[in-house]
């Protein structure tokens, strides 16, 4: 089992910044993947950023040049930085990790809300 406890979603106005936190805990030693998705209102949920396991980044187009995903391993944290934010990246942010077993945890979500 992989526990997930995210933080650091907020209001914030167009343009500015957050760094989301998701801290995991648990058979932390399985995972492999760790990913961060969203769910606008009205919208299925979406990728945001990926990391695997040798450090390789995948990012949505929406998002590529904007957010940085990164893991710091000895605080067994997953990051998103998430700079010039836009009214369109309001949504509900999920913490996502896969494990060698290809099992998925998830996250409670923390909501990021951009104001225009």
């Amino acid at each position: 089992q992989v526990q997930l406890v995210e933080s650091g979603g907020g209001l914030v106005q167009a343009g500015g910044s957050l760094r989301l936190s998701c801290a995991t805990s648990g058979n932390i030693f399985s995972i492999n993947d760790m990913n961060w998705y969203r769910q606008a209102p009205g919208k299925e949920r979406e990728l945001v950023a990926a990391l695997t396991s040798d450090g390789s980044t995948n990012y949505a187009d929406s998002v590529k040049g904007r957010f940085t995903i990164s893991r710091d391993s000895a605080k067994n944290t997953v990051y998103l930085q998430m700079n010039s934010l836009k009214p369109e990246d309001t949504g509900i942010y999920y913490c996502n990790v896969v494990t060698l077993f290809r099992r998925a945890y998830w996250g409670q979500g923390t909501q990021v809300t951009v104001s225009s």
